[in-house]
């Protein structure tokens, strides 16, 4: 268990990463945007994986890359390694935000289906457990008594996440797509505006960008051109081997030992089989 100067340490970590995410510059509504210069380490659902974070860490370098962004979701909600065990996924989030408050200009966030779970109290149930519960069990197990304020904190940070990004390329990345009927009327002015209190439960567009699966190529291509867009990047589907690729949409994975991310190169275009070869695996990081 932490101590309490730990806890307050924690929360003003998160409170900070979560005003930095709020009034960062590159960001309009719910959108990030990202120009034509340096290059973006797009990542998978990492889902507590503090192995796979550390290797991301090592890779770019942002003490010594400051042409060099990462952008990151979905980071809580590990899978415990025995029944029972508490969820420590706190770990991971309280270290990205240690990440975003050192370096606010080169690490970014995205929202995503847990995430946004976890900030609404809508239960998600994984082979029968309650994640919602496992992730706060974890964090009382971690701060003891000072874990409600933790979660204030939490909280804080969890409403502040953007929705999507956009490269100057035309590479949108999200953690999901909508779900096939809710695409064509899907209300993408909430890429220009602040996201309302309607727009996060089921049925609204922050909700519905979230939490999309089983994407056919005609629908990737009909969001496509709703949105003008090239090609699509996200994660949410579960991927044993690292990644997918159906049509335009790339889904990647980091949560495992096949994990992957992607360094894009923000000055270039990429048809969907140079991002395919681009992709770069966990484990060749050292």
């Amino acid at each position: 268990m932490s101590s309490p100067a730990d806890a307050k340490s924690a929360c003003g970590v998160l409170r900070e990463a979560a005003q930095l995410i709020r009034e960062d510059p590159n960001r309009t509504g719910m959108l990030l945007s990202f120009g034509s210069g340096g290059q973006l380490v797009v990542t998978g659902d990492m889902h507590g994986n503090l192995r796979n974070f550390e290797k991301l860490q090592r890779f770019c370098q942002l003490e010594r890359s400051p042409a060099r962004s990462v952008l990151l979701h979905e980071l809580i909600h590990q899978e415990p390694e025995r029944p029972g065990m508490p969820d420590t996924s706190i770990d991971l989030l309280i270290r990205a935000a240690e990440w975003k408050c050192k370096y606010p200009d080169n690490v970014f966030f995205l929202q995503s289906n847990h995430e946004l779970s976890q900030f609404l109290r809508y239960e998600i149930t994984k082979g029968g457990r309650s994640v919602l519960f496992d992730f706060e069990r974890g964090v009382e197990a971690r701060f003891g008594a000072a874990a409600p304020m933790v979660m204030e904190a939490v909280h804080d940070y969890l409403g502040s996440l953007p929705l999507a990004a956009k490269t100057a390329s035309g590479v949108m990345i999200a953690h999901s797509l909508p779900d096939p009927l809710r695409m064509e009327h899907f209300d993408t002015t909430i890429f220009e505006r602040a996201a309302r209190a309607e727009d996060f439960i089921s049925g609204g567009p922050v909700h519905a960008m979230v939490w999309g699966r089983f994407h056919s190529p005609a629908d990737i291509e009909f969001f496509r051109g709703k949105l003008a867009v090239e090609s699509f990047i996200v994660g949410h589907t579960p991927q044993e081997m690292g990644y997918a690729v159906i049509g335009n949409l790339l889904i990647l994975a980091s949560d495992h030992a096949h994990g992957v991310f992607l360094p894009l190169d923000l000055g270039r275009r990429y048809s969907m089989e140079q991002m395919e070869a681009a992709i770069r695996k966990f484990v060749s990081v050292e």
